[in-house]
């Protein structure tokens, strides 16, 4: 014979949750008619769930002033209570509904003009196909010398050899040319030639700079490949600014204070949008430094991984910004 379960009176003291809800809702906003617009109900029926709460309570939760209400001291108590207890609750359904389908995270780490220049322009088509993966970017001008402990899934960069561990495969090559903001041409004409553009003002990446990216490209290298030689030191009355930052040689180029190298997978969005402009139509293609995905040997199969990197390689072969290796 089944035993009878004893009544519950926990349960059964505790007070309509519909009830509750109402008298929530009422308290936050300080408003029964609010209340009733957050619940998607009528206000009659906000007042009619509060009134039925407090008869069986015995005390007055609110005092009510024409159209105001205000908590007495026993509506605070009972709000802070009622409303940490739906807080656990929405939060504990919300663990359960997501349970088993965490998001994967994947760490990405790249120069910080391809972060920001690049990478961030696509990332919101990779997230609308792969809603699962969460990418964590390492934004970093210094490869060379990575903090302790630092060991992304992947790279995006021009260091040929790759960290242990990881294998690397070759992405594209650069095309390089000058540009500068329209307002800068249009009043510097002459800049199309190469002798008008060595007297202007060159905006230029410095050795420091190159060499923490492995970018050899300045616009010393640059005007060698016409078979000129520029000397871009301080004492050579050419006018050039040095900077570490390729981020801010944009910026500057883009305010009208120079001329910048643009390399093309990084300008190409601000040649469209009317920001940059090129300078004549020189160009250098430099096929002899390739840029590469390099990743972690291990998780070469690793879902997340494997997706990252067919979009990537995706984009590289059909998007024109990009000369192939």
């Amino acid at each position: 014979m089944t035993t009878p379960v004893q009544p519950d009176q926990i349960l059964l003291s505790t007070p309509s949750l519909r009830a509750v809800k109402s008298f929530v809702a009422a308290a936050k906003y300080q408003s029964f008619t609010r209340a009733a617009e957050a619940l998607c109900v009528t206000q009659a029926a906000i007042s009619r769930q509060i009134r039925e709460l407090e008869d069986s309570l015995g005390v007055a939760l609110f005092k009510r002033t024409g159209r105001a209400v205000e908590l007495t001291e026993a509506g605070v108590i009972f709000y802070d209570a009622a409303y940490l207890s739906f807080v656990n609750i929405t939060q504990a359904a919300q663990r359960i509904k997501h349970q088993g389908k965490q998001k994967k995270e994947l760490s990405i780490c790249c120069s910080t003009a391809f972060s920001s220049m690049w990478l961030s322009r696509r990332l919101p088509e990779f997230f609308s196909v792969n809603p699962d993966i969460d990418i964590n970017v390492i934004a970093t001008n210094n490869f060379l010398n990575l903090e302790p402990g630092i060991r992304p899934d992947a790279f995006i960069n021009k260091v040929g050899e790759c960290p242990e561990g990881y294998h690397s495969v070759p992405l594209f090559y650069d095309l390089v040319y000058p540009i500068c903001s329209p307002d800068y041409l249009r009043n510097n004409p002459e800049i199309t030639s190469l002798e008008g553009l060595q007297e202007s003002t060159l905006l230029n990446l410095s050795p420091y700079g190159r060499s923490q990216i492995a970018e050899h490209v300045d616009w010393g290298v640059w005007f060698s490949s016409f078979g000129v030689d520029i000397n871009l030191s301080a004492k050579s009355g050419n006018h050039v600014f040095h900077a570490n930052d390729y981020n801010m040689l944009i910026s500057m180029a883009i305010n009208n204070q120079g001329v910048s190298l643009g390399w093309n997978h990084l300008v190409a969005p601000m040649m469209e949008s009317g920001q940059l402009v090129r300078v004549g139509d020189l160009e250098v293609a430099y096929r002899e430094k390739q840029h590469y995905l390099a990743y972690r040997e291990t998780d070469a199969n690793q879902h997340s991984l494997a997706e990252f990197r067919q979009w990537l390689l995706d984009i590289v072969s059909r998007e024109p910004t990009f000369i192939a290796s």
